[in-house]
């Protein structure tokens, strides 16, 4: 459950400037603030400022702008993250929305949200506009990243709320994805990630056993018996897929628990249909032992 990789650390200014290098994130930050955090630095580290020029550039303290790039100390008010931003050209509205949800997830109140902004008020009234590939490829995944999302988020608004973090991640590291090698699985990386710091684990594995309860299986068993046979079955199968390595149990989910063809699996995720075919392939061996093994502990002949 790793986080999309950062930018290699470097020192500030890249190579000849002076200047130390940028330290690692602060264990303590939370996913909400990470979500922003590694984007800006990003921009920082491919800007090739310097923390001291970025000092003389916005008027705030060389400590206080590298407490933010680490995210050490205080959850930083939106004066200073958007001074930053300006001076690194990183789009408004989509990191507004991303610190917003991350004060609240430090314990800001909404008040403290508010008044941060300073005066006056240092985001535009009119919202920024994502480019016009990002907006087709936004309407194009919206539908299957909710659907994924759902599986493990229960609630609306969480599922909601991890596809829409994506897509502003996407917004603001779009240079990023478009240069790596594919754009789509880099997507997918950040869509995963998103979901999976908000999914519950057990034991290393997501836990999506409430799942167990929208099978169409158990939806058509007619008797109280049958009902609690068939959720049992159902548990078990998703604990049994929880375990399977990412890939695999991204394929089965798409492919089983939301009725996708191969083909629009292999879209979604970014990698070619033969890959999609041998995940399934081998993730179905796996749970076919798996299940046998634990109906059959003893290993009895049925």
């Amino acid at each position: 459950m790793n986080p999309p990789s950062d930018m290699p650390q470097r020192p500030d200014g890249g190579p000849g400037k002076p200047g130390r290098k940028l330290g690692p994130i602060a264990d303590a930050v939370g996913s909400a603030h990470r979500a922003w955090l590694e984007p800006l630095r990003s921009s920082f580290l491919a800007s090739g400022l310097t923390i001291n020029e970025l000092h003389i550039r916005t008027g705030w303290a060389k400590s206080k702008i590298s407490e933010l790039l680490r995210g050490a100390g205080l959850y930083p008010r939106w004066e200073i993250t958007n001074a930053l931003l300006q001076e690194l050209h990183v789009p408004t509205w989509p990191m507004r929305r991303l610190w917003a949800a991350a004060a609240l997830e430090a314990q800001k109140k909404q008040e403290w949200i508010d008044r941060s902004a300073g005066e006056p008020m240092v985001i535009s009234t009119s919202p920024e506009v994502p480019p016009i590939d990002h907006r087709a490829f936004m309407e194009l995944q919206h539908e299957p990243y909710r659907a994924y999302a759902s599986v493990f988020l229960r609630g609306h608004k969480l599922a909601d709320r991890a596809v829409a973090e994506t897509f502003d991640i996407l917004w603001l590291r779009w240079d990023e994805a478009l240069s790596s090698p594919d754009a789509v699985r880099f997507a997918w990386s950040v869509l995963r990630y998103s979901v999976m710091m908000r999914t519950p684990h057990v034991d290393g594995c997501p836990s999506f056993g409430a799942s167990a309860f929208d099978t169409v299986a158990l939806a058509q068993a007619r008797t109280h018996e049958a009902r609690f046979s068939q959720y049992e079955e159902s548990s078990a199968v998703f604990k049994a897929i929880s375990r399977l390595p990412d890939q695999q149990l991204d394929v089965m989910v798409l492919r089983y628990l939301l009725g996708m063809d191969p083909s629009a699996v292999a879209d979604v995720l970014g990698v070619p249909i033969a890959s999609v075919r041998s995940d399934e392939r081998h993730a179905r061996h796996v749970l076919e032992s798996v299940l046998v093994t634990e109906s059959n502990p003893e290993g009895n002949a049925p």
